[in-house]
């Protein structure tokens, strides 16, 4: 009976790792997630869109990077204060294409400007932080180095995206061990307003079967809450990224089409 029963026995248990195997994923931890999908993704460029929800408010972007473990070159425009505004991020430096309407601003009316977080000139002071977080929130690389530096895996699996068998990801993101690189615009001022209320921040990560993003979710519903905002308030980043390997010559604007506008 015993020699009867035990073939069955194994057929059953090879089964059921059979499909154990079959839901494996390719990372243990949010490091090894970080390390993996940064090496598949080193040297390659995909298109990409972001939807940005903050309760009724939401923007759109889209546009094209270059992922090098230098630092990402993107290309993008984005509906920015409800007008379109286009970006570029080269060599850490993000460029902003001065709208028509106040180019006389800008002296010769050149038709781009550098902005920067801390920058003197009118244009950075008003928006110069805003500006800077559109362009580098879509960096693919960016997003993997706070995994890898503040993340825990919470949970993983399959799931399918678009018809697209892929791996799903979800982690949390230590603030306080992200130091001033913060995602989503929050500065460590802001953060440091909240009184250590907001401790963690969910992400989610889709890989494809080369480990590379296909989509990056952050959850910002924790800094709302920790705000004051209603619970019933939605705040989440949305970022998807399609035809990896597609061919992205990103350059800064030429030096003659640069301006810079007088610091007020």
């Amino acid at each position: 009976m015993r020699r009867t029963a035990l073939p069955a026995v194994m057929l059953v248990l090879g089964a059921l790792l059979g499909a154990c195997d079959g839901e494996t994923v390719s990372f243990a931890d949010a490091r090894a997630l970080a390390d993996g999908a940064a090496s598949a993704t080193d040297g390659k460029a995909a298109k990409f869109t972001t939807d940005v929800t903050a309760g009724t408010m939401r923007s759109k972007s889209q546009g094209q990077a270059r992922v090098a473990r230098t630092g990402t070159a993107l290309a993008m425009t984005t509906d920015f204060l409800g007008e379109p505004l286009e970006l570029r991020l080269v060599d850490k430096v993000v460029f902003a294409k001065v709208p028509e309407n106040v180019r006389e601003d800008v002296p010769g009316g050149k038709p781009w400007v550098k902005v920067s977080p801390d920058g003197a000139d009118p244009f950075s002071q008003v928006a110069g932080g805003s500006i800077d977080q559109l362009a580098k929130q879509n960096d693919p690389g960016r997003a993997l180095d706070q995994l890898r530096r503040a993340g825990t895996l919470t949970e993983s699996g399959h799931a399918d995206l678009d018809g697209v068998s892929t791996e799903h990801y979800r982690l949390d993101v230590d603030m306080a061990a992200l130091g001033g690189d913060l995602p989503a615009g929050l500065s460590a001022e802001a953060v440091g307003e909240l009184n250590g209320k907001l401790g963690k921040i969910p992400m989610e990560v889709w890989l494809d079967d080369a480990h590379r993003p296909v989509q990056i979710v952050l959850d910002l519903a924790p800094v709302l809450a920790a705000s004051g905002v209603p619970d019933s308030a939605m705040a989440r980043i949305v970022t998807r990224y399609r035809e990896w390997g597609t061919q992205a010559d990103i350059q800064a604007p030429p030096p003659e089409e640069i301006g810079e506008i007088p610091a007020g």
